[in-house]
């Protein structure tokens, strides 16, 4: 399954070696491919050089072991993700765009209306229902 990465999901991974670095570890280890864009990838390295700096080497080794996509920027205005914040829609643009499955998000204030909703063809999924549904 291909599953793309929110980049909540990958700040934090790459600040602790905790449960969403071992889930990444899990799904990469089933088989899955995870997948991100250069726009979740930039969101996750601005926050973890002003938060974790410490995290940044972590998130590179994060970045050897998934696929990485381009930012596309028609991502921003497609429709169906209307009931996200404008600075949310090109997650779940780019997730449809790459063909995922799955998007996998810990941001509850935007997408937890959304969890255990399929949107254009993507489950969208809190860390633990994916786990719970994939391992």
């Amino acid at each position: 399954m291909r599953i793309f990465l929110d980049a909540n999901i990958l700040f934090s991974a790459a600040k602790t070696d905790g449960a969403v670095r071992r889930l990444l570890g899990l799904l990469r280890a089933a088989g899955h491919q995870c997948w991100a864009d250069g726009y979740v990838l930039e969101e996750a390295r601005r926050n973890l050089h002003a938060q974790a700096p410490d995290g940044l080497r972590a998130l590179e080794a994060i970045v050897a072991e998934i696929r990485v996509a381009e930012a596309h920027p028609a991502d921003a205005g497609r429709e169906f993700s209307a009931k996200l914040p404008e600075k949310d829609r090109p997650v779940l643009a780019a997730a449809v765009r790459l063909g995922c499955e799955a998007l996998v998000t810990g941001d509850r204030s935007h997408f937890g209306a959304l969890y255990g909703k399929t949107v254009a063809g993507v489950a969208i999924h809190s860390p633990r229902s994916l786990a719970e549904a994939l391992l």
